[in-house]
């Protein structure tokens, strides 16, 4: 093939781990690809993994854009942000009417609203992808989440059918919806992985600390857990991490590993957009800040020292080690529902008509949150793709009810042993709360409109009402220190 010749179907900008492995996916399935980066070192890698393959590296932008098919469908696996604008200026001037240009990196979605704007302007297609998988996703099959551009999409549809992974033979990959929905739903996937891993690093805690297991220990544990209903990939990788010895010392690697944790700010992003839709995520929300808190290494051992120790768990072993497994269930249901909550608001704020049990189907399968519970998720929204939340699912139930004895207990020795466990206890908080039928909310409501006179609505009675509650008292010290007799409480419509 001649790189001053359109002689490959598909471009790929920034070959970096992700871009690179997607490049090489589309090449054993017999797609002629081509990719640039301007780091040549990145070219030459490529280069090297795809000898043999029918795919070719540059560092020349125009050579690289010369060198794809017309209508040319190009993606970019860059970083979020600024980034994404100074490729697609740099692209831009280079491409033709009606080529597709592709975001599958994990930019914010109003970016991608705008960019789908801007360059519908310019009489090019441009839609955001949410990719997930990882290094070994990209190379041997993602799951995908395009969103937008429909016709665009359907012209990429052979190809990303083919690289996906596969569940029961189904690709892991469809078309999210209109505008950017793809980058959206992305975005409460990885809001949900943030909820899942930090459930999984308190557990961890819990039977290091609360439990005296040692690593070897843990391992089996965590083992014995991914063989059963808590199949999924991160456990599965967590197990692994758990048997792998440090390259330059003894012991286990993650031993050696600093205990500050960092984010790139997607988990952030679905807290912030999720309080805008008013959809309660707290089991994210804690995941998010306890990233933060992490962070806080110096002032944390300062604490420690001035704060007793934090004790064991005080029980029968194997029957602590029981209730830690249904704790895990329940608060892991708690984040998908949370999640897929969230995507049900969305889906009618932003009028994407998201199919949660589409969704659902596409995670099941090479994506990071996969675990064997997707499929509870994905035969409830199945059965009643209206379902106002996953709670109301009947099977769903059933697990969830016979978890939540085993939560209550394990959750009230580890706060009894003074053993961290936020995340497990906002997952309980938020069952609870949404379980009762009449919160004491009404309280907060009295209150605001005490200081605020920012009224309140009555049980039974249609409008809204104010009173003058400092009425209520027939002596009241004003700030100067005298009294004053208030008018008794009036209420108004």
């Amino acid at each position: 093939m001649s790189p001053n010749s359109p002689d490959y179907a598909f471009g790929m900008i920034g070959l970096g781990t992700m871009g690179r492995n997607l490049l090489l996916n589309m090449a054993d399935h017999n797609f002629a690809v081509a990719g640039y980066d301007k780091n040549q070192k990145q070219v030459d890698l490529l280069g090297q993994e795809g000898k043999d393959k029918p795919v070719k590296g540059f560092t020349d932008p125009a050579a690289f854009v010369q060198s794809i098919k017309t209508p040319r469908a190009i993606m970019m696996l860059v970083p979020a942000g600024a980034i994404v604008d100074s490729v697609i200026a740099e692209m831009t001037p280079l491409l033709s009417p009606g080529d597709i240009l592709i975001d599958g990196g994990n930019s914010y979605y109003t970016d991608t609203e705008r960019r789908a704007k801007d360059l519908e302007t310019k009489n090019l297609h441009f839609f955001g992808m949410g990719v997930s998988g990882g290094e070994e996703g990209a190379r041997f099959g993602p799951s995908m989440m395009p969103g937008g551009d429909r016709e665009a999409y359907k012209v990429m549809q052979p190809v990303f059918e083919a690289i996906a992974a596969k569940v029961e033979g189904a690709p892991c990959v469809a078309y999210m919806g209109p505008g950017a929905a793809g980058h959206f739903v992305k975005m409460v996937h990885n809001g949900i992985e943030y909820g899942l891993m930090e459930l999984i690093a308190e557990t961890y805690g819990v039977l290091k600390n609360g439990l005296g297991m040692d690593n070897e220990a843990i391992d089996q544990v965590f083992t014995k857990w991914n063989e059963g209903r808590l199949q999924s990939f991160l456990l599965d990788i967590t197990k692994d991490i758990f048997a792998f010895k440090n390259p330059e010392g003894d012991g286990l690697l993650l031993d050696a590993i600093k205990d500050e944790a960092r984010a790139k700010g997607t988990g952030k992003w679905t807290s912030q957009v999720a309080m805008d839709l008013q959809a309660p995520i707290p089991t994210v929300d804690t995941a998010v800040s306890m990233r933060d808190l992490s962070k806080y290494k110096a002032l944390r051992e300062q604490l420690a020292g001035l704060y007793p120790p934090s004790g064991q768990l005080e029980g029968d072993k194997e029957q602590l080690l029981s209730q830690l497994e249904q704790a895990f269930y329940f608060s892991m249901i708690m984040s998908y529902a949370q999640g897929m909550h969230m995507l049900a608001r969305a889906s009618e704020d932003f009028k994407y008509d998201l199919q949660l049990p589409t969704i659902a189907k596409i995670w099941r399968g090479g994506c990071i949150i996969r675990s064997s519970f997707l499929n509870d998720i994905f035969n409830a929204f199945e059965k009643d793709n209206h379902l106002a939340h996953l709670l109301l699912d009947a099977n769903v139930q059933q697990l969830v009810q016979a978890a939540v004895p085993g939560t209550r207990a394990l959750i009230v020795a580890a706060v009894s042993a003074g053993l961290a466990v936020p995340a497990y206890t906002s997952a309980l908080g938020y069952f609870d709360a949404f379980r009762t039928g009449r919160l004491p909310s009404n309280l907060i409501q009295a209150q605001r409109d005490y200081f605020g006179a920012h009224t309140y609505e009555l049980v039974g009675k249609e409008g809204t009402f104010h009173t003058q509650w400092t009425g209520l008292r027939s002596n009241v010290e004003s700030p100067t220190g005298t009294h004053a007799n208030q008018p008794p409480a009036v209420a108004k419509e």
